[in-house]
């Protein structure tokens, strides 16, 4: 019998923003910050799913920024990974902070930068 290798499930490396990049959207760093938690906690989708009382499809969409969960979502997720929401939130915009060129950079390169916002 051939053996299994387990894949590592190592975080994906921070890119350095650029000048034109859009900001990155809250759900999509609150993905990927909901997965680190799991993948930290060595559980399935399945697994942390069922904790939080949603279906392992919609905890993926979650965590691939494709979903905009509601507060109570977030908070079940959030719960069933034992963290908090101040932590969670912290984390996240902790990590915009980083990915997030300041206006001022933008601005002295000569480059004026909108965003709409609906």
């Amino acid at each position: 019998m051939a053996d299994i290798v387990p894949f590592s499930r190592a975080p994906r490396p921070a890119r350095r923003p650029r000048p034109n990049d859009p900001e990155p959207l809250w759900r999509q760093l609150l993905g990927d910050q909901l997965r680190r938690r799991r993948h930290e906690r060595d559980e399935t989708l399945t697994e942390t799913a069922e904790k939080a009382g949603v279906s392992p499809q919609y905890l993926s969409e979650v965590e691939r920024g494709l979903k905009e969960p509601s507060s109570e979502m977030i908070a079940a997720i959030s719960g069933a990974l034992e963290t908090s929401l101040i932590e969670l939130t912290s984390a996240v915009a902790d990590e915009l902070r980083t990915e997030t060129a300041p206006a001022s950079a933008l601005v002295s390169a000569g480059r004026a930068v909108f965003a709409l916002a609906a």
